[in-house]
């Protein structure tokens, strides 16, 4: 779609932390922000958005010009099936391995036609690269 007016609707970035239970109440938040005219951009772990996938079918994660799922790399080794991740590991690969690949979405959708510019952020607080970006983003 993409027309003027979809183009200056605020947009969100919605990012919850990876461990289990912070996935669902994030992505509720979106779907109000969405429901009130926000554009979302809704950022997932790849393992985690595979497990969305999985759990919820395909059809979870598209249909809707403006509400889009992307994904980063958490930087942990890849797992076979549908374990949970080791909490340890993945809190501390998140904080040191999610910066760059998150920076990179945000430039790569403030560089889309068509797609409204990053106005919000909206994380976890545990998400300790949403801040760093921030400062890049608006500064």
């Amino acid at each position: 779609m993409g027309s003027l007016s979809d183009n200056k609707k605020p947009h969100a970035v919605c990012v919850p932390y990876p461990p289990p239970g912070h996935i669902n109440p994030m992505l509720k938040l979106a779907k109000i922000l969405h429901y009130k005219g926000f554009h979302i951009t809704f950022v997932n772990t790849e393992y985690n958005h595979k497990r969305l996938v999985r759990s919820r079918g395909p059809a979870s994660v598209e249909g809707l010009p403006d509400f889009q799922f992307k994904t980063i790399p958490d930087g942990l080794p890849p797992l076979d099936g549908d374990h949970t991740q080791d909490i340890t590991a993945l809190c501390y690969s998140t904080s040191h391995n999610c910066f760059i690949p998150f920076k990179n979405l945000i430039n790569e959708l403030n560089n889309t036609p068509n797609l409204p510019p990053v106005s919000r952020i909206v994380s976890d607080g545990s998400m300790s690269i949403t801040p760093r970006v921030l400062i890049l983003l608006f500064s």
